[in-house]
Order: C-alpha cells, then sequence, then structure tokens
C-alpha cells in the first residue's frame, strides 16, 4: 500500500484549533502557522489516528457488524434473534438490508457504509426482526419499534433514497 499523502496547511488566522479531513486520497490538516515542526508532527499523527478510528467506526467489519446485531438483539428483543452471519454485500443495488430466516443470514448493503451508526443499527434491527416474523405485519413493526431511533432512521434512509435517485427504496 503506497504511503498516504497529507498536505498540511497553515494558517495565520487559525490560533488554537487543529483540524484534520479527506479530501480523495489525500488527507488535508489544517494548523496554526506558529505551531512548531515538532508539535506539527504529533498533531499530523494524532489527527492521521483520529480520522482511521472514525472511518472504521463508520465502516465496520463483518465481524462488527454480527456483534452489533447480538447486542441488539439482546438490548431490543431479549436475545431471540440470533443470526448465524451479517455480512456486507455489494449486490443490493434497491434494498438496504435482506434477510434468509431459514439460515438465519443477515445481508446489508455497502451503500449503508459510513452512515450515521444508529441508521446501520436500524437497519441491522429491521433484518434481525425478521428472524422472529418474516412478514411486515403488526407484530412485526410493533418489534422493530423497539429500537428508539426506528422512526427517526426511516426518515434518514427515504430522504436519502429521495435525494439520490429519486424513488424510496425498498426493504
Amino acid at each position: 500500500m503506497p504511503p498516504e499523502t497529507v498536505e498540511v496547511r497553515r494558517s495565520s488566522r487559525r490560533r488554537r484549533t487543529v483540524s484534520a479531513y479527506r479530501d480523495g486520497e489525500k488527507t488535508i490538516v489544517l494548523l496554526p502557522d506558529g505551531l512548531s515542526r515538532t508539535d506539527e508532527e504529533q498533531w499530523v499523527r494524532r489527527m492521521l489516528d483520529r480520522l482511521a478510528a472514525k472511518e472504521q467506526r463508520r465502516r465496520p467489519s463483518d465481524e462488527d457488524l454480527l456483534d452489533r446485531a447480538n447486542e441488539l438483539s439482546e438490548r431490543y428483543l431479549e436475545g431471540r434473534a440470533r443470526p448465524a452471519s451479517v455480512r456486507w454485500v455489494e449486490n443490493q443495488r434497491h434494498r438496504w438490508g435482506s434477510c434468509t430466516p431459514d439460515h438465519g443470514t443477515i445481508r446489508i448493503s455497502t451503500r449503508l457504509r459510513g452512515m450515521p451508526a444508529w441508521v446501520v443499527d436500524y437497519v441491522v434491527m429491521h433484518e434481525l426482526v425478521h428472524l422472529l416474523v418474516p412478514s411486515h405485519g403488526p407484530r412485526f413493526w410493533a418489534l422493530v419499534e423497539r429500537y428508539p431511533r426506528a422512526e427517526r432512521a426511516r426518515g434518514f434512509l427515504e430522504g436519502f433514497s429521495m435525494a439520490g435517485n429519486g424513488v424510496p427504496e425498498e426493504w
């Protein structure tokens, strides 16, 4: 893997704050102009670590998804939904997630990567409930609504879908 490209930008208007963001393949670190080179190196390292940690939280692995699904099941479903696997998939262009109750498998669209954790949690919760109730009837929705941010997450996903292509997504 090639070394990370970092661009340091100093500003005389910036007094105390340090920030960083990704711009494509490059990381931009914004520093106060008066910072020493030693402090600059420490801040660049610190900001790169922070960005990497933030990105990891927003892009959990399949194993992280399975762990999170089990936590959600314990918290909101008395541990009754036990998926055999939860994994990211690339081939879901019109669904946020899917579930095969007979096999206990849950698939989550990679389009959710980078979305807020509470939105991903909602989709995982939705699919967990399908392990217990295959259809979208009243019992299903009553269980989904145990997730405190269910309505907010649905609104977020509907808005995201409408902004992208003007068509709401399917479950």
